[in-house]
């Protein structure tokens, strides 16, 4: 069996057992890159929180985002943790979007996701897989989401070995799979809900989904 037959494989087991995930849980396309500077090092439920908060206050839009100051925001996003660095991260972020396409996000989004990703990448404290979520979930660029739960994964099911790099998994899924927006969205979402579920720190392998695995039929697009 090659490497694109067991992904797709392991995708369609999982599918089956999880159903569609329906992720990334968003109103706006602006709450979505909030989240993703926002979950960084914490659940989501924490996430949630947060978003709530900035949600009552009406402050999911840039121009209103942009003019609360670091103290006050710092305030509101408090239930997701480090919230005096990810304020800054939040409005390092912001003079971004107002720099590159004047808060246009479709103008944003317009450009090559290479170039796009190398310039978010650029902005402070926005890593691989911040930079990554952005593009994906906001942007609907095809480009594969790494997270802990993707390489624990990974890892475990002899797809790597060591200690892969970001860049190493993440060429594995795109080399791999068809280039499919939400095809990524959803197998992204599904190996979260395994680690989340079942392939945890202690696994829990004699209940998981992929515990008998053996690719049955052919893949069908989502």
């Amino acid at each position: 069996m090659d490497r694109r037959d067991k992904l797709l494989g392991i995708y369609s087991a999982l599918l089956k057992a999880f159903g569609h995930q329906g992720w990334w849980p968003a109103s706006s396309r602006f709450e979505v890159m909030v989240g993703a500077i926002l979950t960084q090092n914490t659940a989501w439920t924490n996430v949630e929180k947060a978003i709530a908060n900035l949600r009552r206050e009406g402050l999911l839009n840039l121009k209103r985002f942009d003019k609360i100051s670091h103290r006050r925001l710092a305030k509101l996003i408090r239930p997701a943790g480090y919230f005096n660095v990810k304020a800054k991260r939040l409005k390092s972020f912001i003079h971004f979007l107002k720099e590159s396409s004047r808060g246009n996000l479709d103008r944003l989004f317009h450009a090559p996701l290479d170039r796009l990703r190398r310039r978010l990448l650029a902005v402070h404290g926005v890593g691989p897989e911040t930079a990554d979520s952005i593009l994906l979930y906001a942007g609907g660029k095809p480009i594969f989401v790494i997270d802990a739960y993707t390489k624990r994964f990974l890892i475990r099911h002899k797809l790597a070995r060591g200690n892969p790099s970001y860049d190493e998994m993440q060429d594995l899924f795109m080399k791999s799979l068809p280039r499919s927006v939400e095809l990524f969205k959803d197998y992204h979402a599904q190996i979260v809900q395994l680690g989340k579920t079942y392939c945890r720190k202690t696994p829990r392998c004699m209940a998981c989904p992929l515990r008998d695995f053996k690719p049955q039929g052919s893949f069908s697009s989502i």
